[in-house]
Parts: C-alpha cells; sequence; structure tokens
C-alpha cells in the first residue's frame, strides 16, 4: 500500500483572514463618493474665487462692476482681467480640490489605480458644485458675457435715421432732443421781436412730423420743402427761396449727423461684440483650466492623505 507524499506548508493555499473579509465587507456597504469631502472643497473654491475677485476688482484687475452691468467693452476686458480670471480661477478650484482630496474618508483594500480615480472624480465633483454655486450667485455677471454681444448688436441694428425714428414714436410722435435742435435751427432770426418770431408748439411740432416722414423715406420732397419754406418764411421774415435754401440745408445736415453717429455706434456695437466673445472664451477656458487643477490637485490630496 503507496501513501502519497504530503503537502508541503508552502504547497496550501492561503485562506482569507477573517480581518480581510470584514474590511472587504465593510467597503462594500461604504459609498465611493464622500459627499462632506466634496461639499467641503466647493465652498473652498466658490469663497476664494470670490474674494480674489473682489481684491482684483480692488486692485483694478478685474472688471466685477462693468460685468454685472452689461458694459463690457475691449478697455475694461483687458490682458491683466483675463490673467487675473484665469489665476483666480486655478487657484480657486485647486485648493478646493486639494480639501476634497485631502478630507475624504480613506479607503482601505481599494487598488491604488481606483484610488487614483476616485480622488480625480471627487476634485471634479467639487469644481462642478463650486462653479454652479458661483454662476447660480452671479447670474447677471454669467448671462453678460454670453448676451452682451447680441445685446449690443441688437440696441444698434437699425441705423441711427431709423433709431430717431424709433425714439420719436415712444415719445408719442414727441420730438427727440436731437431733433428738437435741428427744427429751432429752422426758425432762427436775429429779430428780437418775439411775438411775431416765434412759432407755436404746433408749428413745431408739424415741422418734426415733416423731418420724420422724410428720415423715413430718405429725402425731403419738393413739397415739404415749399411747405415747411413757406411756413419757415412766414416766421422768420426771410424770402421764400431763402426759407427754402435754409429748410434744405437743416434737412440735410440732420442727415449727415445721423449718419456719422449710425457710424460711430456700429463701430461701438462691433468692439462690444468681440469683447463679449473674448470674454466667453476665456471664461471658458479658466473653466476648463480649473478642472484641470481641481481634479490634479484631488489627487495630490489623497495621497498625502493616504501617507
Amino acid at each position: 500500500m503507496s501513501y502519497a507524499s504530503p503537502i508541503t506548508a508552502n504547497e496550501i493555499p492561503a485562506a482569507p483572514l477573517i480581518a480581510d473579509v470584514r474590511v472587504d465587507q465593510d467597503e462594500s456597504n461604504l459609498s465611493a463618493v464622500a459627499w462632506g469631502a466634496i461639499l467641503a472643497g466647493a465652498a473652498t473654491a466658490a469663497s476664494l474665487w470670490m474674494i480674489l475677485m473682489i481684491l482684483g476688482a480692488g486692485l483694478g484687475l478685474s472688471s466685477i462692476p462693468q460685468w454685472l452691468n452689461a458694459d463690457i467693452t475691449v478697455a475694461t476686458f483687458g490682458v491683466t482681467t483675463i490673467a487675473w480670471l484665469v489665476f483666480s480661477q486655478i487657484v480657486a478650484s485647486g485648493m478646493g480640490g486639494y480639501l476634497a482630496g485631502r478630507l475624504r474618508t480613506r479607503w482601505l483594500g481599494v487598488p491604488r489605480d481606483e484610488v487614483w480615480f476616485r480622488d480625480t472624480a471627487h476634485g471634479f465633483l467639487a469644481w462642478a458644485v463650486s462653479a454652479l454655486v458661483t454662476a447660480t450667485l452671479l447670474t447677471a455677471m454669467i448671462g453678460a458675457f454670453v448676451s452682451d454681444g447680441i445685446q449690443a448688436g441688437a440696441a444698434y441694428a437699425e441705423p441711427a435715421p431709423a433709431a430717431e425714428l424709433t425714439a420719436a414714436r415712444a415719445n408719442g410722435g414727441g420730438m427727440s432732443d436731437r431733433l428738437t435742435y435741428y427744427i429751432d435751427t429752422l426758425y432762427r432770426t436775429d429779430t428780437t421781436d418775439g411775438d411775431r418770431y416765434a412759432p407755436s408748439a404746433a408749428v413745431t411740432a408739424e415741422s418734426a412730423r415733416v423731418f420724420t416722414n422724410a428720415l423715413d423715406q430718405g429725402s425731403l420732397s419738393p413739397a415739404d420743402i415749399r411747405y415747411l419754406g413757406a411756413t419757415v418764411a412766414e416766421k422768420t421774415g426771410l424770402s421764400q427761396d431763402d426759407a427754402q435754401t435754409r429748410v434744405a440745408d437743416t434737412f440735410g445736415q440732420l442727415q449727415s449727423r445721423l449718419g456719422e453717429l449710425d457710424v460711430n455706434e456700429r463701430a461701438l456695437a462691433e468692439q462690444a461684440r468681440k469683447a463679449a466673445a473674448t470674454a466667453a472664451i476665456w471664461l471658458f477656458i479658466s473653466l476648463l483650466s480649473g478642472a484641470f487643477l481641481a481634479s490634479l490637485m484631488a489627487i495630490f490630496g489623497g495621497r498625502q492623505r493616504d501617507l
């Protein structure tokens, strides 16, 4: 009768220890997301970002007041503003991500790769929560980045003569300040006889309506020139020909002035649109950089925690 050789102690498979089984069971009952650490990191990131932006406003490096009033221009959103915006977002997000990784509960029995992934997720979640909080508190500023260019383009989409007509219609058919000035020039005279030469409100209102209609049509018709010329001649003592010449010259000056304003306003609108687009792009870059730094610093904080 033969006997098999006994199994050596080295060949016996190691049975799982009771302590390891308990650790695995405890780990399976725990959530992989430590919301306490995430919220702490998010609060830190949002608060630190606000403090840095306020400091930048005090030092003249940021333009929060202009953003809140939707008054973004190339001058208010310059290189220093962009640099401070990116710097503030990186510092705040990095600190929030570090705390989210450092304060989370230590995981036992979890592979190192999984620990790194969870730390990265904690940092990203801390950044995401802080971004939502910041967007909620500063909705006006965030909305200004996106809509300022659209608002500027809509404000100056119509030419200056059309804007003058809109102002007159909004005033119940009355005259705007600019139109009032040119109507007054029609009836100027060197005489001091106010009773004879002072036009009534009805006369000036009618003249304004004629000019408004001419602006809408693009030119002053000969019939309107003759009619206004007769009125001006009656009120000022000028001859009919001189009065008609004054009417035509005054309307031409009004058209020329409105054309110059139209060019300037369109240039300002284009500058505002470009500034708004630049602000939106750099806001995106700063937020993206903040997300990356928060995730990276969460890994560093987690490794510090596990030492």
